[in-house]
């Protein structure tokens, strides 16, 4: 079978785009002022009915990428009384997730019914529009949504956020932000150009643990850090695979793969690749560390304000396809601290491998299964996954500590931090800015272990110092129609 393809939408230019984003925010926000002055003269349930949010009021998010982590977006989303999904886009018209954590059916069909069914209890007439391209969607008549959560495979990120962003809507993007450095960089100052309001989805940065862990930190309750450990069980999604498919196999029906590939060449489909599993191939996925390294660096990155490390290794456990994510890695960042104080060495570990137990640990404890440990000149911090409930070691250290008191904005939700910020609050926590920076130095860990070799970074020149093969991955190329500008 062949799949069948989409013209290219023509794209304005990108003077144009930035006016365009601009009106579009003005409009946001002037709409949003001219319902309160209208509140003061008409009661608020005259226009939103009795009990319900106004119209004017509301938050309308389009959805592209409709497959498991989608639909879970989908599903918080519909939390907020203040928000309505209005629009949803996928290649498929739906996925079988039996196979996977996920479990059931997404996709556009079963998502967008969701969606309608939800808001149908209180809107009778409710509809959500359904598009197989989001680029014909946000060139439709996108006036029916004011922002764009991006839950896409990796490889389409930066395409669908820089496009969304441009088109004047407020975007959300899942972790990583972006497949390569060049990207990361580029989303950010989109961002900033337009100034959307935006949100990484590492959703452990908005809960109460990772702040308390930072703020201990930050405040010295274990001494000066010099050393953090990192680690994740999470591996290969196909496990028996050792190379990439060598054959394909038919593309089911409703799903035009072409449009899934997306700024990739075209590859002939296979289940291995999709749904869910494509992260094992770096063409479209970051593997383990690209998963979960948004989540569990983000503590240390936090806590010390990291920027760019002077040095990274990383090694495979085991051998593996240059194709394909490794089914573990082993791997070291070396950072030189904001505050000036010692150097920083992060260890990082996945597929199963671990540090070595902590000398502080108390016999009786055990790490936990994913978590971090911070190493200090008067203790130890352990922690849980992506900065979660921690543990100060010894105990005296920790019986003598003084909790601080609260330095960090508490977050209201991760979902609801970013419709606040849309509607006129103070940036989501996450925002691209500083998951561009996170995003950077996870995908500095792929580059050397994609290379193999020791990266010496400089950050100024984008370019790892005497490794030529890291520049195909720090800027990768585009098939026509998909490319990724300034």
């Amino acid at each position: 079978m062949t799949a069948s393809s989409r013209p290219t939408p023509t794209p304005n230019s990108s003077t144009e785009k930035q006016a365009q984003a601009g009106i579009s925010r003005r409009r946001f926000i002037n709409r949003s002022s001219l319902a309160l002055t209208a509140a003061t003269i008409v009661p608020r349930h005259v226009l939103g009915g009795p009990g319900q949010v106004a119209p004017s009021d509301r938050v309308n998010v389009a959805l592209v990428g409709a497959g498991g982590r989608g639909f879970q977006n989908a599903r918080e989303l519909m939390k907020l009384g203040d928000v309505r999904i209005t629009a949803v886009a996928d290649p498929a018209e739906s996925w079988d997730l039996s196979k996977f954590y996920y479990r059931g059916v997404a996709g556009r069909g079963p998502v967008s019914a969701a969606i309608e069914e939800h808001y149908q209890r209180s809107e009778s007439s409710f509809r959500c529009r359904r598009f197989s391209d989001y680029r014909q969607m946000l060139d439709s008549n996108s006036s029916d949504f004011d922002a764009v959560l991006c839950a896409t495979p990796d490889h389409l990120h930066a395409p669908v956020t820089i496009s969304a962003m441009r088109a004047g809507k407020h975007a959300y993007c899942e972790k990583p932000l972006t497949h390569n450095i060049a990207e990361a960089r580029l989303v950010a100052q989109v961002a900033k150009e337009t100034g959307v309001a935006t949100q990484m989805g590492n959703q452990g940065h908005s809960k109460d643990s990772i702040r308390e862990t930072v703020e201990l930190l930050r405040s010295g309750a274990i001494g000066d850090v010099s050393e953090v450990h990192a680690w994740v069980q999470t591996t290969r999604w196909n496990p028996s695979l050792l190379h990439p498919p060598a054959d394909g196999q038919p593309i089911p029906k409703r799903l035009n793969w072409d449009l899934w590939c997306g700024p990739r060449k075209p590859i002939p489909f296979h289940e291995a690749y999709a749904p869910v599993s494509w992260r094992d191939f770096w063409q479209f996925g970051c593997g383990a560390l690209g998963d979960m390294g948004c989540h569990d660096l983000d503590s240390s990155v936090w806590a010390f304000e990291l920027t760019s490390p002077t040095r990274v290794e990383m090694r495979a456990a085991g051998n593996t396809d240059k194709g394909m994510a490794p089914f573990g890695e082993v791997g070291y960042f070396d950072f030189v601290k904001q505050d000036g104080t010692s150097p920083l060495k992060i260890h990082w570990y996945s597929g199963g491998l671990r540090p070595r137990t902590p000398e502080l640990l108390p016999r009786d404890k055990k790490l936990p299964g994913r978590g971090a440990v911070f190493v200090g000149s008067e203790g130890i911090l352990v922690c849980g996954a992506a900065g979660g409930d921690y543990q100060i070691y010894p105990q005296s250290r920790s019986e003598a500590m003084k909790v601080p008191q609260p330095s960090i904005a508490r977050s209201g939700g991760h979902h609801r931090d970013w419709i606040d910020a849309i509607k006129g609050g103070p940036p989501a926590s996450s925002s691209f800015e500083y998951g561009a920076k996170l995003t950077e130095i996870v995908l500095l860990g792929l580059v050397a272990l994609r290379t193999g070799e020791v990266i010496r970074w400089d950050s100024d020149a984008m370019t790892a110092t005497g490794v030529s093969s890291a520049d195909e991955i720090i800027r990768e190329s585009y098939r026509p129609g998909w490319e990724v500008e300034a």
